[in-house]
C-alpha cells in the first residue's frame, strides 16, 4: 500500500502524517538476490555445472527402481540417489479424471530417521479438491528401464514416458514430445541430515560455498553445501534453520516453442524473456516470494505482492502448462534455445508436486487450471464499476462531501474507499470517533444512492490488552509462534503487533463473528473489505516480512507457507462477508497477496505503482499475465499510488484504468488531491467521459466475468490466446481484447502521442468503437489510428454483437431496469453473433436459475435472440439451465433493447419487420463489412424495436 521504508519512519517517530518527499524508490538491497539465498545459491549452481561440463558427461544421479500400483490412475517408484544411497525418495504419477489428461507428479523424502517432514500441505490450499479423482483409463506399460502411461481422451493420444536410469520424464502427444521432467539432469532434493563438523578444504569467507566432504564421498560434481545451510545471517536477522537444507530443484524443458508465460507476479512482459544464457534480458531469475516493496521497479524479476507457480508454454502447434504446488521461496530461470525453452525452478522447502496441463490450446490451459484451483466466481456487480480511493479521506465530511461531488459533476461512482486512518489507533473493526462519529449514519447516506463503502481491515494486529481483536486472539492462542514457541511480535502500522495465524482453523469461526453486523456494530451490509499488506508486511522484518523459522499451526515453518498465507487471510475474510447475512450476499474483498488459488475469494491490484509513464507501460503486461494465471479480477492504482501526474498523464491512466476488470483510482497521502472532478475543462471531461463509458459498457464486463466464472477464461485476453495460430502475435502485450466481446483495447502510453499503432491478427473488418471508422479485412495488418488526449484506440472486431447501456445514473445498481443497445458490427460474410448474461448482481439466485443468457445472432437476413445455455466442461455441467420464468427474469420482464446499430451493411435494407410489424429506422450509407476500402460505415439505427432481454425474438431484414 505504500513504502516500508517510510512506514518503519512513521511507527518509530510515531507520526500520523507524513510530508517526504516522494523519491526514494524501490531499495532493492530490501530483498535478496539468487545470490543472497543459501538455497538457491547451492541448487542454481547444479545448471552451472551442468553447462560447464563436456557433452554427455553430466547425468542424474537419480534413478527409479519399478513401479508399484497404488489404485487406478496412480503408481508409485523407489527413488534412489546415487549421492546417497541410503536415502529413500518416492516417485508418484498420478492421472486426474478431469482435465482432458492432466498428470501430476509428485516426490517426497520417506522413511527417514530425521524428526522433521518436508511440507506436503500446498494442494490442500490451492487446489479445489487436494486429492483429485484418478482416471481408470490410464494405462502403464513397464520394461527393463522405462515405464510408459498412456492417458487421456482417444482424440489426444497423450503418453508419460518414464525413463529409469537416469530419471527422466517426457509427456508426449502423438509421440511427440511437449513437457521434459529432468532433460538437464537438474532435479535434485536435498535431503534431512544431521549437523556435523564436515572436513573441508577451505572456508573462504561467509556465504561462499564449501565441499561437503563428511564422508570422504566427492559430491562436488552435484551438490555444494555452504556455510548458511544450518543458520544463514542476512544483515541482521539470523535465520536458525532448525531442519537444515530441504531445498530442490527441478528442470522442466519445453520442446519446440519460442514463449512462455506466466509467474504472476512480476512487473516483465508477458512473454518472459531470459534470465540465463547470452541473450538473457534479467541477470538474476524470477522470484515467486510475496513482498511488500516500494516503488517497484517497472521492468524487473524481482518479487511483488503475489506468486502464481504456474507457466504456460505456446507454439502455434499446441500450448502446454505446469503448475508447481509450492508455497516456499522460488526462483525461476528461463532459457530459449534454437530448439526448446528450458527452465530451472529451485525452492526453498516443501515437495515436488507438479501438476502437468495438456492443453493443447490457450482455452484448454484456462480450463485445466480452473478445474483444479477453482475458477472466479461472479463478484458483485457493483464491484466492476468505478471505485474511488486514496490514503486517505479525513472523516465522515470528506466522504459525503467526495459522494456528493461526483453527483453534482455527473460523473458515476459506486463505491468510495477507506485506508488505514478511519480506524483509531490503527485498530481495525474500532472507528476513530473524532473523524467517524456516526459511521452507520454516513454508509447508510453513501448506501442511499445505490453506492457502497470499502475499509482497510490489514493482518497486523495491534498488541494492546484493552484492544477487543487482540485479547481475542492471545486467549484463543492463534497467534503466529516464533521459533521457540513464543508469540511472535512485529512492527507495522499500528506499532507493536502481533499475526493471526489462519493456518490454525480455531481462527476461522472468530474471525467470522468479527464483521458479524451484531458484533462489528458500528458497520452494514453496505461495507466491504480491503485486505492490505498480507505477503505479510513486518517493517523490522527480514525482506519487509516475518522470519521464515516462524511456526503456523501444525508445526509448519512460515518459510513452507510463506506464498500461501495472504490467500488463507483473504479466504477468510470473504468466508465472513458471506456468513455476514441471511440469505447470503456475494462478498468483495480486495487482496495484495495472493497464490494459486486466490482467484476464488476476490479482487487484486498490481501494489504500489508509480504516477509515471513507464509504470503505465507496464501495467497491461502485469495484468495480462495476472489474467492468463486465473487472477482475472486484478487492476492497477490509476494514476499510480506515488506521484503527482500531469493532467495529461492522469487521462491516460483512466483510459487504461476503465478497461481493467478492476477500476480504481487510488493515491498516496502525500500526493495532491486528484479526484476527477477538481480538475478544469476539459480534462475533467475527458476524464467523466471515459468513466461514463466504463458504465455503459458493464454489461460487456458482466459478461466478461461470467465466461471466467464458467470456464476460467481470461477477461484480459492476449492476442497469442484469441489467436493461438499467429506467431506474429504471441509477444504482443500492450493491447487486448475485452472476454469474447470483440471489443479491443491499446491504451496510450507514450508521452504526446497523437497517434498509436493496432496489429490485427485475423482477415475481418475492424469498427472504430467512437467513429465508426470501418478498417477493411486483411490479416496480419497493423493499423495507425488518431488518438488525440479525448480518446483511444477501441476496435469492434467484424461478428460481434456489443451489448451496452447507454443511460448512465449515478451508481450501477441504479440501472438496474434501464434498456440495452446492441451494436452491431458485422465480419465480411455479413454476419455477427454476441450474447448477455444478467442476474441480480448481489446473491446466489443465479445458482438456482434466476438469472437471464441470451444469444444474439445475426445471419445477414434475420437477427434472433435465443436462451443461451451452458457447454460441457466439468464447471459448466453444474449449471442450472435458463428459464425465462425465473424469479429473476419475470422481475425485469419490462426491461427491453431500446436500440440497435448496425455498422457494415451493403445496402439499405427495404424493410424491418418484428412480429409482422414494421420498424422504423434510419439509414447512413458508407463503407460495407466485405469491402476493401477504409471509411466510414455503413450506419443502420433500429430505435425502440419493441423486443425485450428475457424472452426469444426475431427481427426480419428485407
Amino acid at each position: 500500500m505504500r513504502s516500508s521504508i517510510i512506514s518503519l519512519l512513521a511507527c518509530v517517530v510515531g507520526i500520523t502524517t507524513l510530508l517526504l518527499p516522494l523519491t526514494l524508490g524501490v531499495k532493492e538491497e530490501d530483498f535478496k538476490k539468487c545470490s543472497q539465498s543459501s538455497f538457491c545459491r547451492r541448487l542454481r549452481s547444479i545448471a552451472t555445472k551442468q553447462e560447464a561440463a563436456p557433452s554427455g558427461t553430466f547425468t542424474s544421479p537419480y534413478t527409479l527402481a519399478s513401479p508399484i500400483a497404488v489404485a487406478d490412475g496412480s503408481w508409485k517408484w523407489p527413488l534412489a540417489s546415487s549421492l546417497y544411497p541410503e536415502i529413500r525418495f518416492e516417485l508418484q504419477v498420478d492421472i486426474l479424471a478431469e482435465g482432458d489428461g492432466i498428470a501430476r507428479i509428485r516426490i517426497d523424502e520417506i522413511d527417514t530417521k530425521s524428526q522433521f517432514k518436508r511440507y506436503n500441505e500446498t494442494a490442500k490450499w490451492a487446489l479445489v479438491d487436494p486429492d483429485p479423482s484418478l482416471s481408470s483409463s490410464a494405462v502403464l506399460k513397464s520394461s527393463s528401464g522405462k515405464s510408459s502411461i498412456s492417458y487421456g481422451p482417444s482424440s489426444s493420444k497423450l503418453s508419460l514416458d518414464i525413463q529409469h536410469s537416469p530419471l527422466k520424464i517426457i509427456q508426449l502427444r502423438n509421440g511427440k514430445p511437449e513437457i521434459v521432467f529432468n532433460e538437464r539432469s537438474l532435479f535434485h532434493m536435498e535431503h534431512f541430515r544431521n549437523r556435523e563438523i564436515e572436513k573441508t578444504a577451505e572456508i573462504l569467507s561467509d556465504s561462499e560455498q564449501i565441499v561437503l566432504k563428511g564422508d570422504e564421498q566427492d559430491r562436488s560434481w552435484f551438490e555444494e553445501s555452504d556455510v548458511d545451510a544450518f543458520q544463514e545471517t542476512w544483515k541482521r536477522w539470523t535465520d536458525s534453520k532448525p531442519k537444515g537444507p530441504e531445498g530442490f530443484g527441478l528442470d522442466l524443458t519445453f520442446p519446440g516453442v519460442k514463449h512462455v508465460y506466466g509467474l504472476p507476479e512480476h512487473a516483465s512482459p508477458l512473454s518472459l524473456p531470459d534470465t540465463t544464457g547470452s541473450n538473457s534480458h534479467y541477470s538474476d531469475p524470477y522470484r515467486l516470494f510475496n513482498v511488500d516493496i516500494f516503488e517497484y521497479l517497472a521492468d524487473s524479476p524481482m518479487s511483488l505482492y503475489g506468486a502464481i507457480p504456474l507457466l504456460h508454454a505456446h507454439s502455434v502447434d499446441h500450448s502446454v502448462g505446469v503448475l508447481n504446488l509450492v508455497g516456499s521461496d522460488t526462483f525461476v530461470d528461463v532459457r530459449h534455445d534454437s530448439d526448446a525453452v528450458r527452465t530451472h525452478w529451485v525452492s526453498e522447502s516443501g515437495i515436488v508436486d507438479v501438476l502437468l496441463l495438456p492443453g493443447p490450446k490457450p482455452q484448454n490451459l484456462f480450463e485445466q487450471y480452473a478445474q483444479m484451483t477453482g475458477p472466479t466466481p461472479l463478484p458483485p456487480q457493483w464491484s466492476t464499476a468505478y471505485h474511488q480511493c486514496r490514503w486517505n479521506y479525513n472523516d465522515e465530511d470528506d466522504v459525503l462531501t467526495v459522494d456528493k461531488k461526483f453527483d453534482e459533476h455527473d460523473i458515476p461512482l459506486d463505491v468510495t474507499w477507506l485506508d488505514i486512518e478511519y480506524a483509531a489507533d490503527r485498530k481495525y473493526f474500532e472507528w476513530n470517533q473524532n473523524a467517524f462519529p456516526d459511521p452507520v449514519r454516513m454508509l447508510d447516506a453513501v448506501a442511499s444512492k445505490g453506492r457502497k463503502m470499502v475499509a482497510i481491515v490489514d493482518p497486523h494486529v495491534k498488541k494492546s490488552d484493552s484492544y477487543r481483536i487482540y485479547a481475542d486472539t492471545r486467549d484463543l492462542d492463534v497467534q503466529v509462534k516464533k521459533s521457540d514457541g513464543s508469540n511472535y511480535d512485529g512492527w507495522c502500522w499500528p506499532g507493536s503487533s502481533i499475526y493471526v495465524d489462519f493456518f490454525n482453523p480455531n481462527s476461522w469461526a472468530w474471525w467470522t463473528k468479527m464483521f458479524d453486523l451484531k458484533t462489528w456494530k458500528e458497520s452494514t451490509n453496505a461495507l466491504f473489505i480491503w485486505n492490505d499488506m498480507n505477503e505479510p508486511s513486518v517493517f523490522d522484518g527480514p525482506e519487509i516480512s516475518m522470519p521464515r523459522d516462524n511456526i503456523h499451526a501444525g508445526g509448519w515453518e512460515h518459510r513452507d507457507v510463506h506464498n500461501i498465507n495472504g490467500m488463507l487471510f483473504h479466504n477468510q475474510t470473504a468466508q465472513a462477508l458471506i456468513a455476514r447475512e441471511s440469505p447470503a450476499k456475494r462478498p468483495f474483498v480486495l487482496s495484495r497477496s495472493f497464490f494459486a488459488g486466490s482467484q476464488k475469494f476476490g479482487a487484486i491490484w498490481t501494489g504500489d505503482n508509480m504516477g509515471d509513464w513507464e509504470h503505465l507501460a507496464g501495467e497491461t503486461a502485469m495484468l495480462l499475465s495476472n489474467n492468463i494465471a486465473g487472477m482475472v479480477f486484478s487492476g492497477a492504482d490509476v494514476g499510480g499510488f506515488f506521484g503527482n501526474p500531469t493532467p495529461e498523464l492522469l487521462v491516460r491512466w483512466y483510459q487504461a484504468g476503465a478497461f481493467m476488470p478492476f477500476f480504481r483510482a487510488h493515491a498516496h497521502i502525500d500526493t495532491k488531491r486528484r479526484e476527477p472532478y477538481l480538475f478544469d475543462e476539459p480534462i475533467r471531461g475527458y476524464l467523466r467521459d471515459i468513466i461514463r463509458l466504463r458504465y455503459q459498457l458493464l454489461p460487456v464486463w458482466y459478461d466478461a466475468f461470467h465466461d471466467a466464472s464458467l470456464t476460467g477464461s481470461p477477461i484480459m485476453r492476449p492476442q497469442y490466446a484469441v489467436f493461438p495460430g499467429d506467431e506474429q502475435g504471441f509477444a504482443n502485450d500492450d493491447q487486448y481484447y475485452v472476454g469474447d466481446s470483440g471489443l479491443l483495447f491499446k491504451p496510450v502510453v507514450q508521452e504526446g502521442a497523437e497517434t498509436a499503432q493496432v496489429y490485427i491478427s485475423d482477415n475481418q473488418p475492424y469498427y472504430d468503437y467512437f467513429t465508426n471508422q470501418l478498417y477493411p479485412a486483411k490479416a496480419h495488418q497493423t493499423l495507425t489510428l488518431q488518438t488525440p488526449l479525448s480518446t483511444f484506440p477501441l476496435l469492434i472486431q467484424g461478428g460481434s454483437i456489443v451489448p451496452s447501456r447507454q443511460r448512465v445514473r449515478r451508481s450501477s445498481p441504479l440501472m438496474w431496469q434501464d434498456p440495452y443497445t446492441l451494436t452491431i458490427a458485422l465480419d465480411k460474410d455479413g454476419q455477427a453473433t454476441g450474447q448477455l448474461y444478467q442476474d441480480d448482481g448481489v446473491g446466489y439466485g443465479y445458482t438456482n436459475g434466476e438469472y437471464i443468457w441470451r444469444s444474439f445472432n445475426f445471419d445477414g437476413k434475420t437477427l434472433k435472440s435465443t436462451p443461451k445455455s451452458a457447454g460441457s466442461s466439468p464447471i459448466e455441467k453444474g449449471i442450472v439451465p435458463y428459464d425465462e420464468n425465473n424469479n429473476w427474469a419475470q422481475l425485469i420482464a419490462h426491461v427491453k433493447i431500446e436500440q440497435i446499430i448496425i455498422f457494415g451493411l451493403n445496402a439499405q435494407p427495404k424493410s424491418i419487420t418484428s412480429d409482422n410489424v414494421e420498424l422504423p429506422f434510419t439509414y447512413s450509407p458508407g463503407v460495407a463489412s466485405n469491402g476493401k476500402k477504409e471509411g466510414k460505415s455503413s450506419v443502420l439505427i433500429v430505435k425502440n424495436p419493441g423486443v425485450g432481454v428475457v424472452s426469444d425474438w426475431e427481427i426480419l431484414f428485407e
